[in-house]
């Protein structure tokens, strides 16, 4: 049988899948699936709730996947929303909850796209999808799961699409070919507490730390590559706990987050804070301490044969070249370009994350439309 996909995108807005709750999303997935002849598998870890659905044989020399995450950000107030964030809508011509736009349509819509295409898949095709309930939270047993467990059994995707809502204004504008890294640093400056009254005596480490952000923020790290805009180092807060106005404090605490392209790798990136640290250490007689942490390194899935099917497929489908784009956050496409070539292509987001979030029912059904044509192109 094959779904509706704005009845089952509304069916799994319905289901209150905050991380990391399942709350019912992938059991209502495994249901549509193995009803359109899929074989599906849970792939939990460590209490994440991911699924694995195949159709046609293991092994195929031709594997398209399709990658998407279940859970969602919690709504927040309800009392602020003007309707039910699980309640999945459909009025004045859109779909309305949380995860509607962040991602939930997106998954209805391959899922639907990959059902149409069950009784036309060729004898060496195969259609894999890998869906997590572990995205929007610390994302170390979702995909990274799923993968682990192909590998482990023999799975493989020959290619991927990640259906996060990636267009700008309509389904297929935009299609992401990479993703910028992400590091996040927490600084540390000690210092020595003091009256403020006798900064000599005292070593200031408000005074040190604002210098060393100064010095990260203002120096550009570069300006840009082909395929990727310059890399941008934004503090996001600078904070000592210091109430009283006539006392050095000890100790001046700081964030920062580095967004980085292609010319950086994560290590490179923490040799240079470690290298600026030191010198604002002598420079200012305290101790640095820097925790760093790297969510994803910046990757680009180049021009090629993928990435030129998919834009043909959005060129007859829409009748307009799509954009080929590496701006945003990160998603888990960082961690499937290890497995395969991938990219990302969904529905427009102004929404996600938002009160109120919404998608036009319209985008859902040209969306699944949109994945039914790759589909159908790639297997050609």
């Amino acid at each position: 049988m094959i779904p509706d996909p704005v009845r089952l995108a509304a069916d799994l807005v319905r289901c209150p899948s905050v991380t990391p709750e399942e709350g019912g999303a992938l059991a209502l997935l495994r249901h549509v699936l193995e009803d359109a002849g899929f074989a599906c598998e849970r792939v939990d870890r460590d209490g994440t709730p991911n699924l694995f659905a195949r159709l046609g044989a293991k092994g195929a020399a031709r594997s398209f996947g399709f990658n998407g995450h279940t859970d969602v950000v919690p709504p927040g107030d309800r009392a602020l929303w003007t309707r039910d964030p699980f309640g999945g809508l459909i009025e004045d011509g859109c779909l309305w909850g949380r995860g509607a736009a962040d991602m939930k349509s997106g998954i209805a819509a391959f899922v639907t796209a990959a059902c149409r295409m069950a009784p036309h898949l060729p004898p060496d095709g195969a259609i894999l999808l890998a869906i997590t309930g572990d995205e929007e939270g610390k994302a170390t047993d979702g995909t990274v799961a799923l993968l682990d467990w192909m590998q482990e059994r023999g799975e493989r995707m020959s290619v991927c699409l990640v259906g996060e809502p990636t267009a700008a204004e309509r389904p297929g504008d935009v299609i992401k070919i990479g993703r910028r890294g992400s590091l996040t640093a927490h600084l540390t400056v000690e210092g020595r507490q003091g009256h403020a009254a006798y900064p000599e005596r005292a070593r200031n480490p408000v005074a040190a730390m604002a210098r060393l952000v100064d010095r990260l923020a203002s120096q550009p790290l570069d300006h840009g590559t082909e395929h990727f805009g310059p890399s941008t180092l934004a503090p996001v807060t600078i904070d000592t706990g210091n109430a009283a106005t006539n006392v050095i404090p000890a100790r001046c605490r700081a964030a920062l987050n580095i967004r980085f392209n292609d010319l950086h790798t994560g290590a490179s990136l923490k040799v240079r804070l470690r290298e600026e640290a030191g010198r604002i250490a002598e420079d200012f007689g305290v101790s640095v301490d820097l925790a760093l942490h790297v969510s994803g390194e910046a990757f680009l899935t180049p021009p090629g044969p993928f990435t030129d099917l998919v834009a043909r497929a959005v060129e007859a489908e829409t009748g307009q070249k799509p954009e080929m784009s590496t701006t945003g956050g990160t998603s888990d496409a960082r961690f499937i370009r290890a497995h395969c070539p991938v990219l990302e292509l969904g529905l427009p987001g102004p929404t996600m994350h938002q009160v109120d979030e919404h998608v036009r029912v319209a985008d859902i059904e040209a969306l699944a439309r949109l994945y039914g044509r790759i589909l159908k192109d790639y297997f050609a």
